[in-house]
């Protein structure tokens, strides 16, 4: 594993694994797929984590979720907690999902690129999750999607550079970070353009989808910077008009 050497190598930050989760069953959901895997619960041995996630997990909509980018999905315990206060239910390990429930760490503003090592195993940051109508349906809460995106504590998903086996209680060690400095929480809003150019520029790695997803934010800035112009032109058209207007009553006014 080589560390660049335009990283940011933080060996203080560290949190814990409070429950390694997969796969409990699956569930008949509404759409094409049908079905779905997102129902984790914790697992109280070590699991292996391979290239393409956890033994004993799996996807069932291969086109949207899974793969090597998103072979680790992790939620942090902190916002988990968060989320139980506002719906005033218990929110369990693997609740969101998560195959990793970490306190210590904050996991939505993990640093895109990041490298994390726990036990013998090594994870780069690579995504947030998007919220998708199967997540809406799992939460049986209302206007989920929207909430879970306004609040943009999404987690992290993660690549796996060194194959190996994870517990609850393993600490969390952040090997660097990339001085980049673009969170997943950047990624997920899009608010900053400027900074998801530096990502693109910074990681070559980053995945289709997540090339995807600045492209995205792209077009929305366009767009809303396109429709603040056509304002800006329509209202200033107005005021001359109002103007012309008022000098040529003025004007009659006068004769």
């Amino acid at each position: 594993m080589s560390v660049d050497s335009h990283a940011v190598v933080d060996t203080a930050a560290a949190g814990r694994v409070l429950a390694v989760c997969v796969l409990h069953e699956e569930h008949e959901v509404p759409g094409r797929v049908g079905r779905t895997a997102i129902d984790k619960r914790p697992v109280p041995h070590r699991v292996p984590v391979r290239a393409l996630g956890l033994d004993g997990d799996h996807v069932c909509d291969v086109d949207h979720h899974g793969g090597v980018h998103q072979a680790v999905y992790a939620y942090a315990e902190e916002d988990a907690r968060g989320w139980s206060t506002e719906l005033e239910r218990d929110l369990a390990a693997g609740w969101f999902g998560e195959n990793l429930r970490i306190s210590g760490l904050p996991v939505s503003d993990a640093v895109i690129g990041a490298r994390w090592a726990i036990g013998d195993t090594v994870l780069e940051v690579s995504a947030p999750r998007v919220p998708c109508a199967t997540f809406q349906h799992w939460s049986g809460e209302q206007q989920w999607v929207k909430r879970f995106t306004a609040q943009s504590n999404t987690g992290a998903y993660f690549r796996v550079l060194t194959e190996g086996a994870i517990g609850a209680g393993d600490e969390v060690r952040v090997l660097h970070t990339p001085a980049h400095g673009v969170t997943v929480r950047d990624l997920f809003t899009g608010a900053d353009m400027t900074r998801l150019e530096s990502l693109l520029e910074s990681e070559p790695t980053l995945s289709d989808d997540v090339r995807m997803q600045i492209e995205r934010h792209r077009r929305r800035h366009e767009n809303a910077e396109r429709a603040a112009q056509l304002r800006a032109e329509r209202e200033s058209g107005a005021s001359e008009s109002a103007q012309r207007e008022s000098a040529f009553a003025e004007k009659g006014s006068r004769e």
